[in-house]
């Protein structure tokens, strides 16, 4: 789970409690300068918002699917009058937000993956099982919870999502337990759910991740389509940016991570011959639309691990546009798990 996705600004302008990973790392790979705009895809708390204008005289579109963000928006926009917009939306969708925008290209993306630390710190989200809540783990306001999928979703389709998105080893026994369970009254809690997984796998005494961590995370990846909004966001960001502009994705957990690499080591590498012995003017000309600015991804420093524990996971990596052409989205090359569900 990610650590946070910024300290901004609360409705009444003071600082937020939110902190910003690798903050100093992503404004650099983003390079802002003065009359440059960028687009926010994970706004949260606004901290790499609030960094970008803070660094330039630029725009920044801020983007977020939780209705909740909107209220540290209206703060910043208010310090940095005309110079921040934010839309409730999802950033994969992007393209069509910027369109309605009057935003034809912009010159940097930033993508802060996963759930913000203003969602694990309030219970009543349901991401975390830190503290009892009601078993939500919705980022927005609409759909269905993860309460609704534990009691509705057959053994098999609940062993599948835990194995696939939590890769958790013992997905079956886990899914068996929670069926057994609610035959008797439905889940509806986080603690609930994380004392049934906890009594499948059992807990040493030295171990520091939570033995539902990975159900959790499992649940909440389905949930939100996180995936597959990551392989249609950053395809997104490969159209809008201008050559030149720069993409900057935070990961934190190997799912999200495979999707970025792949993503950005098909873009900037050449295709591979079929065969040593085909022709050359056999082959299509392949042009890189990325050069990457950073060949292996960045990781906190341990100063900031100390500070902000959450952010251990984390890792950035960074492209910069070619003048090349898009590519097409290939959700198979780029890892997304396909878990084929019964509608």
């Amino acid at each position: 789970m990610m650590a946070g996705r910024g300290v901004g600004l609360t409705a009444a302008g003071g600082p937020a409690r939110h902190i910003p990973v690798m903050l100093s790392e992503v404004i650099e790979a983003l390079d802002p300068r003065d009359g440059k705009h960028f687009i926010d895809g994970t706004f949260g708390a606004g901290g790499y918002s609030r960094g970008l204008l803070e660094s330039a005289r630029c725009t920044v579109l801020a983007i977020d699917r939780d209705p909740h963000a909107e209220e540290f928006a209206r703060a910043l926009e208010e310090r940095f009058p005309g110079r921040l917009k934010f839309v409730l939306g999802r950033y994969a969708e992007m393209r069509e937000i910027a369109e309605r925008e009057g935003i034809a290209a912009i010159d940097g993306v930033a993508l802060d993956l996963g759930v913000s630390s203003m969602q694990l710190d309030e219970p009543e989200r349901g991401f975390s099982f830190s503290q009892d809540g009601p078993l939500d783990m919705r980022m927005g306001a609409e759909g269905a919870t993860a309460s609704d999928l534990v009691n509705a979703l057959p053994e098999r389709d609940l062993a599948a999502i835990i194995s696939m998105l939590g890769e958790e080893k013992r997905a079956r026994a886990i899914a068996r337990a929670i069926v057994a369970h609610r035959t008797d009254a439905p889940i509806t809690r986080t603690a609930e759910l994380a004392d049934i997984v906890a009594r499948v796998l059992g807990r040493r005494h030295d171990e520091t991740k939570h033995p539902a961590t990975r159900t959790f995370q499992a649940l909440r990846l389905y949930l939100n389509e996180e995936l597959l909004e990551l392989a249609r966001g950053l395809s997104a960001a490969e159209h809008l940016l201008r050559p030149t502009g720069r993409l900057a994705v935070v990961t934190f957990h190997s799912l999200e991570d495979r999707i970025a690499k792949r993503f950005f080591a098909a873009r900037s590498m050449p295709a591979p011959r079929a065969s040593r012995h085909l022709p050359e003017q056999g082959r299509s000309t392949f042009l890189p639309s990325f050069r990457l600015l950073n060949r292996r991804p960045l990781s906190p420093s341990k100063d900031e691990i100390r500070l902000n524990p959450r952010a251990r996971s984390a890792r950035l990596r960074a492209g910069e546009r070619t003048d090349a052409p898009p590519h097409a989205l290939d959700l198979a090359s780029l890892g997304v798990p396909r878990i084929a569900l019964p509608a």
